[in-house]
């Protein structure tokens, strides 16, 4: 087993290996994700969480497959540590505002499980330095309402408030603009349709 089998298992679903460590590899949305998704049984069936149980059905094979055991971030009370496993692999940090920055999602992060293998397998070493050390941090003045700065805590009410407005409608069509101010996550460059549908998760109207 090596992260590229796993990679290269990963991809026709859209999805990519976000980071490993400790035994764990963390699986989540790569910038080809949506349209796989969109196509699936799960989002036209009109059942209730459809990436929830997309993501139960795709990982959960790709975890037979490699002989894991997977672990998902919407199963709990008591929720398994994705923040904590996150940071781990030093492949995410904690951003300017807070919530965490990917080395090459930036902040469009959407991680739908990990991979626990009773082995420890070699991963490659974590990155040195946060991406935001070098940044100019377009994410500090983002939020139209500061709901989210360099002084915490997110203002969940405030944003939630924002997006029930005319002005909050770009936020809810296209994604968080703090998210979307991230240089990575321009890079990156995932498609309006996704960043809505996790939008509507968030706050549903």
């Amino acid at each position: 087993m090596t992260l590229d089998a796993i990679s290269d298992a990963c991809r026709p679903h859209g999805l990519m290996v976000m980071g490993a460590s400790n035994g764990r590899v963390l699986v989540g949305c790569d910038a080809g994700f949506w349209p796989v998704f969109a196509a699936s049984a799960e989002y036209g069936d009109g059942h209730p969480n459809p990436l929830d149980r997309w993501s139960k059905r795709i990982v959960g094979a790709l975890a037979g497959t490699f002989g894991a055991t997977a672990r998902y971030p919407s199963d709990g009370p008591p929720y398994a540590p994705f923040i904590a496993w996150a940071m781990d692999t030093g492949r995410f940090f904690q951003s300017p505002v807070g919530m965490m920055v990917h080395d090459t999602a930036g902040m469009m992060i959407s991680i739908r499980g990990a991979l626990i293998f009773d082995t420890n397998p070699e991963f490659p070493p974590p990155l040195a330095t946060s991406p935001c050390g070098t940044c100019a941090k377009p994410c500090l003045a983002a939020c139209p309402v500061g709901a989210l700065s360099d002084t915490p805590p997110y203002d969940v009410p405030a944003c939630k408030a924002f997006l029930e407005t005319d002005a909050g409608a770009d936020c809810m069509t296209r994604g968080c603009k703090v998210r979307r101010a991230c240089p990575l996550s321009q890079s990156f460059d995932r498609p309006d349709a996704q960043s809505h549908f996790h939008m509507k998760a968030f706050h549903p109207t």
